[in-house]
């Protein structure tokens, strides 16, 4: 094709564009987490917790917290599903509120309070080694 007499290769604006309708089943199928095209997706890849070996990292902070103490657990797979379920289990255990969040590079869980003694023990029990 061309355009103002320049060669114009309409391959190059099809990379560019977006797909919006396909009577193909497999390319309509959407992401669960952003609802975009599986095609588009942009959401980072989880990562497979069996097959992942890390080490939890335990610390206690009280600093920009008003004084109160809050038990972190650091290092962990960025992994939502498994931080969501870890998160639920620690606060059951120690009976206390807390949060996660996925940091740059790995999960974050912190408990309210200091629980190292009882995270600790069901790290262990679920067959995760920590430190600190």
């Amino acid at each position: 094709m061309y355009k103002a007499g320049v060669l114009f290769d309409h391959r190059a604006t099809m990379k560019d564009s977006r797909l919006v309708y396909s009577s193909d089943p497999l390319a309509n199928q959407k992401c669960p987490k952003c609802k975009e095209l599986v095609s588009e997706c942009t959401c980072p890849k989880e990562v497979d917790v069996k097959n992942y070996k890390f080490v939890a990292v335990l610390r206690m902070e009280k600093s920009g917290r008003g004084g109160k103490t809050v038990t972190v657990i650091d290092q962990l797979p960025k992994n939502e599903i498994f931080l969501r379920e870890l998160t639920t289990k620690l606060k059951k255990k120690c009976g206390s509120g807390g949060t996660y969040f996925l940091d740059k590079k790995e999960g974050v869980i912190e408990i309210q309070g200091d629980k190292r003694e009882l995270i600790r023990e069901l790290l262990t029990r679920e067959k995760i080694k920590s430190k600190g």
